[in-house]
């Protein structure tokens, strides 16, 4: 039986969810500033083939040594494959390190029942390897 939204929660009351928008899988970080004010340098080619704005708040998940941080991306020089950790953050995080770069959005009811989020894969390099794919749940990696 198809789902009918009009009996689901929240539908009509102005709900909003906050969903996963889009990420960046497995990038290595290529630079790490201290002296910086703030922020994640993302390739610009990285940043539009994910969705990510300039100035748009990003999660950073590090996965070599399981920090984790909240920032804005920045645009880096296109087709550099730039990912530099600026300021404070690079206490956390390392040239070499393999981070999930990950944002969210608010959605409403209606739309969040169909929302599909924009996945980016990446090389050791920070090239695209495939974007829009779909994410895959664990254990059933890639």
């Amino acid at each position: 039986m198809p789902f009918d939204i009009r009996g689901a929660v929240g539908y009509g009351s102005g709900v909003r969810r906050s969903l996963f928008k889009s990420k960046i899988h497995r990038a290595t970080v290529t630079q790490a500033d201290l002296d910086y004010e703030g922020s994640v340098t993302i390739d610009a080619n990285l940043l539009e083939a994910a969705d990510i704005l300039p100035f748009e708040e990003v999660r950073v998940w590090n996965v070599t040594r399981g920090t984790r941080l909240e920032t804005y991306a920045m645009r880096g020089e296109p087709g550099s494959g730039v990912i530099c950790i600026n300021g404070a953050a690079a206490h956390l995080m390392k040239p070499g390190d393999l981070v999930i770069i990950a944002t969210f959005a608010d959605y409403n009811e209606v739309d969040a029942r169909t929302h599909r989020p924009n996945v980016v894969l990446v090389d050791e390099k920070n090239r695209i390897k495939a974007a829009g794919v779909d994410e895959i749940a664990g254990p059933e990696r890639r």
